[in-house]
């Protein structure tokens, strides 16, 4: 961790060296600790540390970035000018107005110490602890147990200075038999809310109540989808329709319909940074502070997500989502969170006379009709037919083709706990969801196994 002061110091430094009209620089620095293991032994213990700036220089309506992984001033202003020598190449960007201005931003609770500390030895100690009971319940166990620290900084010309230390913590336990597995998952900032045991637990009994499934026909079947499946289907939805780089291009499904209803009224779907329920973070990659969005609300599409970039194309104000420089996909939804219900989870198998529960989902495509957001992928992990209102077997997995909005359109019933699901951003980062009960959802293969 190169800490707050010397981060915001060099990068003003280097920023006062630059010849553009206009100029910022983005610190990202993470430590990452991960402890692997699969047949029930540990078979890799690694650690990560990463540095890397991003420096971008604006001539006029050019704009440049270059980038380096060394937080050396000399190297830093090399790098600067390479940002300007790109600008100079440049076609100018009829989009950009200017880089986002200096502003108040939250300070939220994102770095907890005893995270920070977890060792490999503490973590290969908490792993160990599983594979006793997976053991004796003749299973094996893999998985990861990962934790770390990281900070970002943005500076630019026009007065940001942005900082924020964070740390996270991650478990996965997938339990596996000859023909049956289990899954169970956690996410936070802080290790303290993490117990891999109850896991472990969990992902056990998943994988021996998996056992012996039975073939089921494809077809329309009712579906409890369990959060880590929801969270699979939420984080596309994200990256194909709710940021307005894709709304202003045509390709979302938000094209057209906003303020219209485009799923059931007990949908309501937002974003925000600094809820601490999830991932929190409290500005995105430009500096600009981040906002509650609201994307749908009972049922009715609100907005999309902007960045400074798609929203100068609108005459708007940036949202706090902007990407790093490079990123060609536009802003992104990365705190995604929807709105739980009145149902406790271990009540939804008795809302369903017949039906299917989905631990998560695999190999998920969301890019079939972006528009009319059709997806196709697999159950994995624990798929169990429900019969009068209880779980009654196991089942083997099932592809699903389906629109998804559609498909919230036919929400019965929502849970009252959610869970944080990591994502590629998982860092920075989570989608927040509760399981839910949807009537009638397709599944349009079957699998061996």
């Amino acid at each position: 961790m190169i800490g707050e002061a010397k981060a915001l110091e060099t990068l003003e430094k280097v920023l006062k060296a630059s010849e553009a009209d206009q100029t910022s620089a983005l610190l990202l620095g993470s430590t990452r600790g991960v402890t692997r293991f699969a047949e029930s032994m540990i078979h890799q213990s690694m650690a990560e540390s990463n540095t890397e700036v991003l420096l971008t220089a604006v001539l006029g309506k050019k704009i440049g970035s270059a980038s380096t992984n060394s937080f050396r001033v000399g190297d830093l202003k090399k790098t600067l000018q390479r940002a300007v020598d790109m600008a100079k190449v440049q076609k100018e960007n009829p989009s950009f107005l200017s880089l986002p201005g200096k502003q108040e931003i939250a300070k939220p609770l994102t770095f907890f110490p005893e995270t920070a500390k977890v060792s490999p030895k503490e973590r290969a100690k908490a792993v160990k602890t599983l594979f006793h009971k997976a053991s004796i319940c003749k299973v094996k166990l893999a998985g990861l147990f990962a934790t770390g620290e990281g900070e970002v900084a943005v500076v630019n010309s026009l007065g940001v200075r942005a900082y924020q230390p964070y740390t996270f913590a991650e478990v996965k336990v997938i339990a596996l038999s000859a023909d049956s597995s289990g899954f169970a998952y956690s996410l936070s900032r802080d290790t303290q809310k993490i117990d891999p045991e109850v896991l472990g637990e969990r992902a056990i009994k998943k994988c021996l109540e998996s056992k012996n499934p039975r073939d089921l026909p494809p077809g329309r079947y009712d579906v409890i989808l369990e959060p880590p499946a929801v969270g699979e289907l939420l984080e596309w939805l994200s990256y194909i329709g709710l940021g307005a780089k894709s709304l202003q291009e045509g390709t979302s499904f938000m094209t057209g319909r906003l303020g219209e209803k485009v799923t059931g009224e007990q949908v309501t779907i937002y974003d925000d940074g600094l809820d601490p329920e999830g991932i929190a973070i409290p500005f995105d990659f430009e500096g600009v502070a981040k906002r509650r969005v609201v994307l749908i609300e009972q049922g009715v599409a609100k907005g999309v997500v902007y960045g400074s970039l798609t929203a100068a194309k609108e005459g708007r104000e940036s949202t706090g989502h902007g990407l790093p420089p490079g990123t060609g996909g536009g802003p992104l939804s990365l705190n995604l969170f929807m709105e739980a219900g009145n149902v406790p989870p271990d009540e939804l198998p008795s809302r369903m006379e017949r039906g299917i529960l989905v631990t998560r989902l695999h190999y998920v495509n969301g890019f079939l009709d972006t528009r009319r957001t059709l997806m196709t992928g697999m159950t994995r992990d624990g798929v169990f037919y429900v019969q009068e209102g209880k779980i009654a077997f196991p089942v083997k997995n099932l592809r699903f083709t389906e629109r998804v909005l559609e498909a919230f359109s036919r929400i019965q019933a929502i849970s009252t706990e959610r869970q944080a699901i990591g994502a590629a951003w998982s860092e920075l980062g989570a989608t927040v969801v509760p399981a839910l009960l949807i009537r009638d959802f397709n599944f349009t293969g079957e699998t061996m196994f």
